[in-house]
């Protein structure tokens, strides 16, 4: 993969570049992320904040993650597109697989929270899986 990539929302009026490599890419099986989503799991790539250049309107709604930490989930306010989440550590930010213009680079690392997987979705058997958020040392998307 090339180090810069884009991507942006169904519409259009929200665009995104990064200019890094993802530091983890991940499968979150959560049911916060279920009702996000509409399906089954979230896939999501972390990346420093500081690479990631966003043009348009962003809205933000807010949970509280496992860690008691505020979790926002970022969409585009016109045509609803689920575009980024921003974890508890203000230094990244994980994109959504789907938003990406190429997204057939994207390559899950791991599962996470399956636990909370639904019985009717395939859990892919060559990946590692946590019942909940890895390790700290473990570097897999999570929002």
């Amino acid at each position: 993969m090339t180090t810069r990539f884009t991507g942006g929302c169904m519409c259009g009026a929200i665009r995104y570049e990064c200019s890094a490599e993802p530091i983890g890419m991940g499968i979150c099986h959560c049911r916060d992320c279920q009702r996000a989503t509409g399906s089954a799991f979230a896939a999501a790539l972390i990346v420093p904040r500081s690479a990631v250049t966003i043009l348009g309107e962003v809205k933000y709604y807010g949970v509280t993650g496992d860690s008691g930490n505020l979790v926002s989930r970022g969409f585009c306010p016109h045509c609803g597109s689920r575009l980024f989440g921003t974890p508890a550590n203000p230094d990244i930010i994980s994109i959504q697989a789907g938003s990406l213009d190429d997204p057939s680079w994207f390559k899950p690392q791991a599962e996470i929270y399956v636990a909370s997987a639904q019985p009717w979705d395939y859990l892919n058997p060559d990946l590692p899986k946590f019942a909940k958020l890895p390790p700290p040392n473990n570097s897999v998307a999570a929002d």
